[in-house]
């Protein structure tokens, strides 16, 4: 039996909270049952953020009590306070996300405190999801570089994912933001933190802006890294880095893979029928090479 590696979907989320285009809630079920029905079963299907902030994200609790209850899949919503713990919490999802970064320029600019401060902020977040059996997962921005102070030591990732963990997060996504490494010091931000941590508890979350997404992914799976964050179309970007447009697609993540051997789960026709369908919705053009080789064929 070949080994299997876990690909978390975040184009529901971090997807379609950077588009510009406002789905509504019909829109948004109707691209989660499309990724359900491809295969994925770890889907991050909103935010619990103000829609003042990210309207995008609007209705995201509403939305989550409108999904299948399959127990065999895992939708999260990202819960940035304790206020939007509590939503999430009053519609029953098992899991929420939060989110800090290894920069302090960045999570000034991203979140509006200091990287102590927002471990502060989320303490009460991971201390009632305790008490209520719920499981926290963690991002951590700029694993390699920060669109304002440049290039983050391994270290300064590694103390900020030992401390997710350490705080309760059953995972911990180390994001690569702007889209600017290489797979060499992709290797030493994992070195580091591999030293700290398992593996089964480091997720890659890798954006595609200088096209080196699939080859830091390859890199990550030669030093035993098994799950990975992707976005259908490739969807998405961070709208605090300038350029970083495109998450890595799930449709490349899915053709590494497959392609390597490694089991995802994920059913290739239903994945294109979902990548057109979300790329049709939106009026654009998709940015996965997967997915526009395959329909040209």
């Amino acid at each position: 039996m070949s080994e299997s590696v876990k690909i978390v979907e975040v184009g529901p989320r971090d997807g379609l909270q950077n588009e510009k285009q406002n789905l509504t809630v019909a829109q948004r079920l109707a691209f989660i049952q499309d990724l359900v029905a491809a295969g994925l079963k770890y889907i991050e299907v909103g935010s619990c953020v103000s829609p003042k902030w990210l309207p995008q994200m609007a209705q995201s609790t509403d939305l989550f009590q409108l999904l299948p209850t399959d127990t065999d899949l895992h939708f999260s919503l990202l819960t940035p306070n304790l206020k939007g713990f509590e939503a999430a919490a009053a519609v029953n999802c098992p899991e929420v996300a939060v989110f800090t970064a290894a920069s302090e320029s960045f999570t000034r600019k991203n979140i509006n405190c200091s990287i102590a401060e927002s471990f502060e902020k989320f303490a009460d977040v991971i201390q009632a999801a305790k008490m209520k059996n719920m499981r926290v997962r963690g991002y951590v921005s700029c694993m390699v570089d920060c669109p304002y102070a440049g290039a983050i030591a391994p270290e300064q990732v590694r103390d900020v994912a030992k401390r997710l963990y350490d705080m309760g997060c059953y995972e911990i996504s180390l994001g690569e933001t702007i889209g600017t490494a290489t797979p060499d010091r992709v290797a030493k931000v994992w070195d580091c933190c591999l030293a700290e941590l398992d593996a089964a508890v480091l997720a890659g979350h890798f954006h595609n802006t200088y096209g080196m997404a699939i080859a830091n992914i390859y890199q990550s799976l030669q030093q035993g890294i098994r799950i990975f964050d992707a976005s259908l179309a490739g969807l998405g970007g961070c709208p605090y880095a300038k350029g970083a447009s495109g998450n890595v697609a799930t449709e490349d993540v899915y053709y590494l893979l497959s392609q390597l051997g490694y089991e995802t789960g994920i059913d290739v026709e239903h994945l294109m029928l979902a990548s057109r369908n979300i790329s049709q919705t939106l009026q654009r053009k998709s940015l996965s090479s997967y997915a526009n080789a395959y329909w040209a064929q």
